[in-house]
C-alpha cells in the first residue's frame, strides 16, 4: 500500500492541476508549407496517374478486364462481390465495374460503384467511362448507369473518423504528457516532486495514467457524436475499438515521456514534438490513404507509431475485425509503447 500511495497522489494532483491549466497553443510557421508539400507528393501530378480498379466477376470479368489492362492507368483486378464491398470501404479500389446485359437488344451495360461524396473515386469512374466510351468508337453506344454508395461504413467521413481519432490520440499524448512536464521543469515543480518518498517510475506512469482518465471520456463522447450525427458505425464493436484506443493513448503518452524526458524549454520539446509527429501526420494515412506513397516508402510507413493504430481502427470499424486478428499492429504499438517508456524511465531529468 505505501508503494501506491505516491502514484495515487501524484495522479490527483495531476488531475487537479490539468483542470486549471489553459488550452495549450500548438502551431509552427513551417507547418502549413510541411502539409502542401506532402500533399503535392500524395497526390503528384505524373504523366499517367494509376486509377485503382475492381471488375466484379462474372461473365463479362475477363473481357472487361482486358479491355482495361491495355491501358496504363489502371490497374485492374477481378474482384468477388463479396469482397468489393470491403475493397471500396477502405480505398484500395476507387470504382467497382460491372458489365450486366441491357434491358434492350441485349446491349451491355456498364455499370459503376463508386462513393460520389469522394472526389478520387468519381474521378476514377469517369476515366474508366470515357476510356470504354473511346473503345466502343466514342458514339454513346455503350449505355452506362451509376450506382452511388452512400451507406453507412462506405463513405468518406467513414474513413476519415478512425484517422481523426488516431490523430487526436497522438497530439494528446504527446502535448497533454510532454508539453506539462517540460512546463513543470521551467517551473521548478520537478525539483520538489524529487524531494518526495516516490519512486522516478511512479511521477511518469502518474504522468500517463492522469492523461488516460481525461482521453477516455473524450473518445467516448466523440464516437458517440459520430455515430449520432454522421451515421459513422463500427463493424467490430465498440470494445475492440476502446482496446486500440487505450493502446494507442498509452504508446503515445510514453513517446511524449520520452520527447520531454531531457528537454528543458518550451522552444525544445515543441521543436521535438513537431519532428516527431509531422512525418506520422504526413504518411500515417490520416485524411488519405498511406498506399498512394510510393511502393519504396511503404517499409518506413508501416513501422510509425500512428500507422499502425489507424489501420487497426479502420481495420475494426471498416472491416469488422476482431482485436485477435490485428497481430502485427498490436505488437507495434505495444513494442513502442514498452521501448519509449523504459527509455524515459532512464533519460528523465528532473531540471
Amino acid at each position: 500500500m505505501t508503494t501506491f500511495n505516491p502514484l495515487k497522489q501524484l495522479i490527483l494532483a495531476r488531475l487537479r492541476e490539468f483542470t486549471r491549466e489553459p488550452a495549450a497553443v500548438f502551431w509552427v510557421y513551417g507547418f502549413p508549407l510541411i502539409m502542401i508539400l506532402a500533399l503535392g507528393i500524395a497526390f503528384r501530378s505524373e504523366p499517367i496517374e494509376v486509377v485503382h480498379v475492381g471488375v466484379e466477376e462474372g461473365e463479362s470479368a475477363t473481357t472487361l478486364l482486358e479491355s482495361l489492362e491495355e491501358s496504363e492507368r489502371f490497374n485492374a483486378v477481378v474482384v468477388s462481390a463479396t469482397d468489393a464491398a470491403g475493397l471500396l470501404r477502405t480505398s484500395k479500389i476507387e470504382v467497382l465495374v460491372r458489365g450486366v446485359s441491357g434491358e434492350s437488344m441485349g446491349e451491355p451495360v456498364m455499370e459503376y460503384q463508386f462513393d460520389p461524396s469522394r472526389p478520387g473515386s468519381l474521378l476514377a469512374r469517369n476515366a474508366v467511362d470515357d476510356y470504354m466510351q473511346r473503345a466502343a468508337g466514342r458514339k454513346d453506344v455503350l449505355e452506362s448507369r451509376d450506382i452511388e454508395v452512400r451507406e453507412a461504413g462506405s463513405r468518406y467521413v467513414d474513413f476519415l473518423v478512425p484517422g481523426l481519432i488516431g490523430m487526436s490520440l497522438m497530439g494528446g499524448g504527446m502535448w497533454g504528457v510532454g508539453y506539462a512536464i517540460v512546463d513543470l521543469r521551467i517551473r521548478k515543480l520537478l525539483k520538489r516532486f524529487l524531494a518526495t518518498p516516490m519512486k522516478r517510475s511512479h511521477f511518469l506512469a502518474a504522468m500517463m495514467i492522469s492523461r488516460l482518465v481525461f482521453m477516455l471520456p473524450e473518445f467516448v463522447v466523440l464516437l458517440f457524436f459520430a455515430r449520432v450525427v454522421f451515421g459513422v458505425t463500427s463493424h467490430g464493436g465498440y470494445v475492440a475499438v476502446m482496446i486500440l484506443i487505450l493502446l494507442g493513448a498509452v504508446e503515445f503518452a510514453g513517446i511524449g515521456l520520452l520527447v520531454a524526458s531531457r528537454a528543458a524549454t518550451i522552444e525544445t520539446v515543441s521543436g521535438l514534438m513537431n519532428l516527431v509527429m509531422l512525418p506520422m501526420w504526413i504518411l500515417s494515412g490520416i485524411f488519405f490513404s498511406n498506399e498512394r506513397f510510393p511502393d519504396l516508402m511503404q517499409p518506413i510507413i508501416q513501422i510509425l507509431p500512428l500507422t499502425p493504430l489507424i489501420n487497426a481502427l479502420r481495420g475494426v470499424m471498416l472491416e469488422g475485425a476482431s482485436i485477435m486478428s490485428l497481430g502485427p499492429e498490436l505488437l507495434t504499438m505495444g513494442v513502442w509503447a514498452v521501448v519509449t517508456f523504459a527509455i524515459a524511465l532512464a533519460t528523465f531529468r528532473w531540471q
